[in-house]
């Protein structure tokens, strides 16, 4: 029963976004609504990839939703997966190396520059626990 209810369970594709500061030394945050899967938590920037969109067409156009900049140069870091429970998560991971505009909470979402040497006294979703250990090791 439980393999059945595994196979039936849909694999959502998500991008996220590691933004660092033009100076480099601080990380762009935001905070998932209330009501939504991990609401309350902070999360690095993002959302699910629609119908024929690349990880790169998603992450653009989410950015521009999301935070109202427009994205330039990227490097793709890493893909995790991360099963929920209620959810099977592929999460498609770039550093945005370059930007235009200035980041806010563009859908009313709390936003916010963090040093990176302060990423553990925010919490996140388990699935983003890679990428801070992946940020914090390359320091």
């Amino acid at each position: 029963m439980l393999n059945t209810a595994l196979k039936k369970m849909k694999k959502i594709e998500v991008v996220a976004a590691v933004i660092f500061s033009r100076c480099g030394k601080k990380i762009f945050l935001a905070k998932r609504p209330d009501k939504s899967h991990q609401g309350g938590l902070w999360e690095f920037p993002g959302g699910k990839k629609e119908a024929g969109e690349t990880a790169y067409q998603a992450l653009s156009r989410e950015l521009e939703e999301e935070l109202a900049i427009k994205v330039t140069a990227t490097d793709s870091l890493f893909k995790i997966n991360h099963d929920y429970g209620d959810k099977l998560i592929e999460l498609d991971v770039y550093k945005v190396t370059a930007f235009e505009g200035e980041p806010f909470g563009a859908e009313g979402q709390k936003t916010q520059w963090v040093d990176l040497a302060d990423i553990n006294e925010y919490e996140f979703p388990a699935a983003n626990q890679a990428i801070i250990k992946a940020l914090i090791g390359s320091e």
